[in-house]
């Protein structure tokens, strides 16, 4: 299993846990669980796909895409949890996702051809549109759209960061790793310092 794979299925878990949780906080049925998790996980690769003319898109015929938003909607509907805790868990899995998501997200860009600058903008709609989805579908505005969050902002600092690694010829692993962590961290530390972009 190559390092690609890995990490987009880590980042299709995380990201429907999250969504799963999403579903929770506005209580919805499980159905509705599944169709946040499966939005929340798919919906940036299917619109990177779109725009790069991948054909099918990275879900269809992916019967694993299906075992892991069912199994994560059942799970957060099923596991009790206290309210800060739960809180708690969003954020953690959302960063992680996004970290894990946008560098997935460069790399399948480069195998399709993009250059770096649209594969960076490839890894951050990858990392993002299908938190963008979800929100919309739960009818609150968007965390992609929402100062102080740093949520795009920490994807493009971290793609950038992994192209630019790139011309160094560091093993893959290494590059990755890096950058995974280092949009996790933005991220953490942006929202717990209150780090904002300036306003319009």
């Amino acid at each position: 299993m190559s390092l690609l794979q890995i990490l987009t299925i880590i980042g299709t878990i995380t990201f429907a846990i999250t969504g799963a949780l999403k579903a929770r906080t506005h209580r919805m049925d499980v159905f509705g669980g599944a169709v946040l998790a499966f939005v929340t996980a798919y919906g940036g690769g299917t619109i990177r796909d779109l725009l790069l003319g991948k054909q099918p898109v990275n879900w269809v015929n992916d019967f694993l895409a299906l075992y892991f938003v069912v199994g994560s909607a059942v799970f957060v509907f099923l596991f009790k949890m206290n309210h800060v805790f739960f809180k708690r868990l969003i954020y953690i899995t959302d960063a992680v996702g996004l970290g894990v998501f946008t560098i997935a997200g460069i790399q399948v860009a480069f195998s399709l051809g993009a250059t770096p600058i649209y594969a960076v903008i490839m890894g951050v709609i990858t990392a993002t549109f299908g938190g963008l989805l979800a929100d919309i579908l739960c009818s609150v505005q968007p965390s992609i759209l929402r100062r102080g969050e740093l949520y795009a902002t920490s994807c493009l600092i971290g793609g950038i960061c992994f192209v630019a690694l790139k011309k160094y010829q560091l093993a893959n692993t290494a590059e990755t790793v890096i950058c995974v962590l280092l949009i996790i961290v933005i991220r953490i530390v942006a929202t717990r310092r209150q780090i904002k972009l300036p306003a319009i």
